[in-house]
């Protein structure tokens, strides 16, 4: 239990802590080296990619012996000045993998787009309609108060 609170909390610490501050000094410095921005950003893309697939596999990976051992050893391997390997895992894997798949990627997210500004604007329509009547219910309701005080 104490081992795996352990692993997590450097995973944490060593997969974005470090590498948050790390990627903020390249930004903050002048002038600023495209090259290490472009390291960053790949490694920034994997870690963003691993969570999304680590959130749907985790139940089928996380049993796995040394698993949390194995993921903070690939975070530290993705962005170790030795081996600088999210630029390496984003050439050979992940770039091919979405370049082959980038226009469905794009279709789906226009649709997913569309489909919530829909959404967004159907339950704005409700909304307004909802409270445009507890408005007039409002309204009734103070106006036949006012009258009943007025006559009694």
């Amino acid at each position: 239990m104490a081992v795996s609170f352990i692993i997590r909390l450097l995973t944490l610490a060593l997969g974005y802590a470090y590498p948050a501050y790390t990627c903020y000094k390249t930004l903050e410095q002048q002038p600023r080296e495209i090259e290490q921005l472009l390291f960053w950003c790949h490694y920034w893309i994997l870690v963003a990619s691993l969570t999304v697939v680590e959130r749907f596999a985790d139940c089928a990976v996380s049993w796995l012996p040394m698993y949390g051992e194995a993921k903070l050893a690939l975070i530290v391997y993705l962005w170790h000045p030795s081996t600088r390997g999210a630029g390496h895992v984003y050439d050979g894997y992940l770039r091919p993998l979405l370049a082959r798949h980038e226009a469905d990627i794009d279709r789906g997210l226009l649709e997913l787009r569309a489909r919530a500004m829909d959404m967004t604007t159907s339950q704005l329509k409700a909304a307004a309609a909802l409270g445009q009547a507890w408005l007039g219910q409002a309204v009734r309701c103070v106006s036949s108060q006012l009258q009943a005080a007025r006559s009694g």
